[in-house]
């Protein structure tokens, strides 16, 4: 194996194989096409269990979750058992010092052993990144950079209606229209822990209906910001004013949906400044502020795309996707600004949009999924799927052509690969209903989110994240009832009363396989990790509410929100798909196999903590 002088990789976050080989074969990705015939394409191996954060954190690390430590979106604490995100946390050692923010992930990034060898890298959004150590090079962080709140995302539903209430993951806001169709209301930021409540920033909306717009007006930049009906405003950057004569700033972008009758308005998450955030977002830190020099403000956080807008009505799909192509152009952008600086080192680039919009949109390819309703027009957006993969396709197709010599070799991959998501498993409802979670009433037996009203001291085990249990362990959990003597026939009990789950509107259980995750974690982290992961059969995924540790009275239920399709399932049903423009060895190619291959390409030596094996022998 030669050694190359320039290795770009582009992750395509979701992207399904059979949906890829299909279009391929009919002649619509020429691109990929061309990888099947020059070099490789193929499958890979995704994680236990197959979401973003473990994947391209295996990816990144070449280790398994008992490894790097994100086994979950989810994570609990064992003293209090409440889920937390895995992806970060917040340390301050006293009142007098500011808070610091610490990486959950463990391991080590392949890319800080390139820039030991002094070999530049360029790292664009991949996530569990946000924080790390500086590099040869420049990062800028994706998944788990919060919003200005500390939050994921939440974004802001603005209504003249009086009986406006919010819905999960939002807030609202009442407008009152006063004298001259002028507007006072204000953008939600950061919370104020003392007087428990939220610092604003004012703004004022005078209304045009004549000309189906508003103009907002106010102290940020810029000072007046039209607002076109049915159009995404521009960033409008702000700042909120915080005691001890101390501020922080954000940014937000506005969609006004409606003038009449009634005023409604959308807001995004309020972002980080690329230009002052509270929390480095980069490395070098400058780095954000030279990106907005180069290509314009861009969206921060981690979870960019507005998916709870459309899930709970606030978007229709028409804006929604109005508002992920702002996010695939700015993410293109990125990539030739990194393409172009230099002609050597590592460029890594995560395009995230290509999963989101299959989550909301999966419901168009299925006429009797349960989440489309009876007025539902399939036919319009029937062809949005396929549009997502002829993007990737395009992206990938110009960076082959500007990367085609002999010393440059281009790889790009998903972390795992899709389907739909019919039916929801509520995995507490099971464990009360065996018996093992246990409520302090029978008032309290349809348990309410974050485990209220549990009765632990006879409680057995217990479901947070997205289908892994917990055994309440005596010495682990703060009041954990679980030796280890009984450890065995509690794991025993759960794993057959899954198996033979039968759901009621198919006869058959949700659930594929059981597995122990001391059969498939290894590691310092192992122990921080569940006890069971539940492997779902194609349809089926542990629900929303067990991920925040709720039972609701039924163990399945119909899948109604947009939210339509997924991957967390058996990850042997959802592997990713791996393509190059040389030949690898990609027969049984597992995510930790990545970071070795990668290393060789640049003639070094993987060592010895790697997982993964090259794929060039």
């Amino acid at each position: 194996m030669s050694r190359f002088k320039r290795v770009i990789v582009l992750g395509f976050d979701g992207l399904e194989p059979d949906i890829i080989e299909r279009m391929v074969t009919r002649g619509e990705l020429p691109a990929f096409a061309r990888l099947a015939e020059q070099g490789v394409l193929g499958r890979v191996a995704t994680t236990f269990p197959a979401q973003t954060p473990v994947a391209w954190s295996s990816f990144a690390t070449g280790l398994n979750p008992g490894g790097h430590g994100i086994f979950d979106f989810i994570a609990r604490d064992p003293k209090t058992y409440l889920p937390d995100l895995s992806f970060t946390r917040y340390e301050q050692k006293n009142a007098f010092t500011p808070p610091r923010v610490v990486n959950r992930r463990q391991g080590r990034p392949f890319w800080e052993t390139l820039s030991e060898r002094g070999l530049h890298s360029a790292i664009l959004r991949c996530p569990c990144s946000y924080p790390s150590e500086r590099i040869s090079g420049h990062l800028l962080y994706g998944m788990g950079v919060p919003d200005l709140r500390g939050s994921l995302g939440t974004a802001t539903f603005y209504s003249s209606a009086p009986e406006t209430e919010a819905t999960e993951g939002e807030h609202v806001v009442r407008l009152e229209i006063g004298p001259g169709e002028l507007i006072r209301s204000h953008v939600i930021g950061p919370i104020n822990a003392k007087k428990k409540e939220d610092f604003r920033f004012e703004f004022d909306l005078q209304l045009d209906r004549a000309n189906d717009r508003a103009l907002l007006r106010s102290a940020g930049a810029p000072k007046e910001l039209e607002l076109k009906l049915g159009e995404w405003s521009d960033w409008l950057k702000l700042k909120f004013k915080l005691p001890m004569l101390q501020s922080v700033r954000g940014m937000t972008r506005f969609l006004l949906l409606r003038l009449d009758p009634v005023v409604e308005l959308f807001a995004s998450p309020v972002n980080f400044d690329p230009q002052a955030p509270p929390f480095p977002i980069g490395n070098p830190p400058e780095y954000p502020r030279e990106l907005e020099s180069r290509i314009g403000t861009y969206y921060t956080t981690g979870m960019v795309e507005e998916n709870d807008g459309l899930n709970h009505g606030r978007l229709d799909e028409d804006e929604y996707l109005a508002q992920c192509e702002l996010v695939w152009s700015e993410r293109e952008a990125m990539l030739e600004l990194e393409l172009d600086r230099r002609d050597d080192g590592f460029v890594y680039c995560l395009f995230d949009t290509s999963d989101r919009v299959q989550h909301m949109f999966w419901r168009f390819t299925e006429p009797d999924h349960p989440a489309n309703g009876a007025a539902e027009d399939l036919g319009r957006h029937a062809g949005v799927l396929e549009d997502v993969y002829r993007r990737c396709d395009a992206i990938l197709g110009r960076v082959l052509a500007r990367c085609s010599g002999p010393d440059e070799l281009v790889i790009t991959l998903s972390d795992h690969g899709f389907t739909t998501f019919r039916r929801s498993l509520n995995l507490n409802s099971f464990l009360r209903d065996a018996g093992l979670l246990v409520y302090r009433s029978e008032d309290a037996r349809n348990g309410a989110d974050f485990f209220a009203n549990v009765d632990w001291e006879r409680t057995k085990a217990y479901a947070v994240g997205f289908g892994a249990i917990y055994l309440n362990r005596a010495g682990r959990e703060s009041k954990g009832s679980v030796t280890g003597a009984e450890a065995e026939a509690v794991m025993a009990r759960i794993e057959e009363g899954l198996l033979g789950l039968a759901d009621p509107a198919t006869g058959r259980s949700g659930v594929r396989r059981v597995v122990r995750t001391d059969a498939v974690y290894a590691g310092p982290c192992q122990a921080e990790g569940p006890d069971l992961l539940v492997c779902c059969e194609d349809g089926y995924r542990a629900s929303s509410r067990t991920a925040l540790g709720g039972a609701p009275a039924a163990v399945y239920e119909d899948n109604l929100e947009k939210w339509s399709g997924d991957h967390i399932v058996d990850p042997e049903l959802v592997p990713g798909f791996l393509g190059c423009n040389r030949p690898l060895a990609i027969e049984n190619a597992r995510l930790i196999d990545l970071a070795p291959t990668i290393l060789e390409a640049f003639g070094l030596e993987p060592g010895a903590k790697l997982e993964g094996r090259s794929l060039w022998s």
